[in-house]
């Protein structure tokens, strides 16, 4: 791969494998990683465990520190900067500095986007004012559940979605000692394995009282 100036929105699962990969392709290459987060690199399935205490250390849950990662593949990491706006013609990403405020612009030659996403939230009335209502996609996310559920000692949850995360929310506050009921859109519970597969797990649950409820 020849000299470039290569521009990467987004760390974590996407970005930050991008970038060690792309370090690996070439050694020469400015490779600039831009999140608007804290963490650029942290174990997604560990954050249940956390939170279940399966996982003792939250110090566990990142793989790689903008310290250590920017040393190890010489990448230009920049946490807390938030990409506004791209400018396809010019070759220039718009970029706020989350600590102070302050825009810049830098220009690229190859850029790669991986910004994630964020957890759908049901349009419904009052949910944004609810206090015990959480999602879980990040570290703060996991920080806000855990000091909940450490300090108010919740009997019983609902978890929305039955997914990677959400079954796995669900076993760690089963082993808490809360009542536990998983609702899925779908028809089967982990919508990427055959329902045969599927059937198993949906099982495991009710013998465990998390009866799921698909609809």
């Amino acid at each position: 791969m020849e000299k470039q100036k290569i521009v990467i929105v987004g760390g974590v699962a996407g970005g930050a494998t991008a970038a060690a990969r792309l370090r690996r392709l070439s050694e020469n290459s400015h490779i600039v990683l831009l999140e608007r987060g804290e963490h650029i690199s942290f174990a997604n399935c560990g954050l249940p465990y956390y939170i279940g205490g399966s996982i003792e250390k939250r110090e566990k849950l990142l793989v790689q520190t903008v310290e250590g990662m920017s040393r190890r593949f010489r990448l230009d990491i920049r946490n807390l900067n938030e990409v506004l706006s791209i400018d396809r013609l010019a070759k220039t990403v718009r970029i706020m500095d989350l600590r102070t405020g302050k825009e810049y612009e830098e220009s690229y030659d190859v850029l790669l986007l991986s910004p994630g996403a964020k957890p759908f939230l049901p349009p419904i009335k009052g949910i944004a004012e609810a206090k015990n209502l959480f999602s879980l996609r990040n570290i703060p996310d996991t920080d806000k559940l855990k000091t909940y559920v450490d300090d108010f000692e919740p009997k019983s949850a609902v978890i929305v979605g039955g997914g990677f995360i959400g079954l796995e929310m669900a076993e760690n506050l089963h082993d808490l000692g809360i009542s536990v009921r998983l609702v899925e859109v779908s028809e089967q519970v982990m919508e990427a394995l055959d329902f045969e597969m599927a059937s198993i797990l949906q099982d495991h649950l009710r013998k465990k009282n998390m009866v799921p409820v698909v609809y």
